[in-house]
């Protein structure tokens, strides 16, 4: 399959990047870097890292991720499982585009921010993300016993 995404990203002008082992299939595309797997591009540039199974995948993005959104492509359960409960991003998807982490996707209206941590809001942060509550409790020499 990589061949034809290859392809495919070739033909849509997208610079692509890789590691050693995926040099050694597509010898035609630029040497990857260290910094590569942690870089947001923020243009049409792909960094592609080979590795020997889902365990290694996992601890790739663990380390090098965003921890905004990550998505697997696979037909095996087990492993999209372990991949929604392992990786630790805001948002993971099995067999679907990450571009459907958007606020507005997941119903909370017109996206205000994107946070990455995980307190507060983490995330696509709608309205109600920014607001903070108050609790108020009114008695009358109430106790809790």
């Amino acid at each position: 399959i990589l061949p034809e995404l290859v392809a495919q990203y070739l033909s849509e002008g997208v610079e692509l990047r890789g590691c050693e082992k995926t040099r050694t299939l597509l010898p035609d595309i630029h040497a990857a870097s260290e910094v590569d797997w942690s870089t947001e591009y923020l243009a049409p540039v792909l960094s592609i890292k080979l590795v020997d199974d889902l365990d290694a995948a996992i601890s790739h993005i663990n380390y090098y991720g965003s921890h905004h959104t990550d998505s697997i492509i696979t037909e095996n359960y087990s492993r999209a499982r372990r991949f929604l409960t392992e990786v630790d991003s805001s948002s993971v998807m099995v067999n679907a585009s990450t571009r459907f982490a958007d606020g507005f996707e997941y119903g909370l209206g017109a996206e205000i921010g994107i946070s990455t941590d995980k307190i507060h809001a983490r995330g696509p942060v709608g309205l109600e993300g920014l607001t903070s509550q108050k609790y108020v409790v009114l008695g009358d020499g109430h106790i809790r016993s």
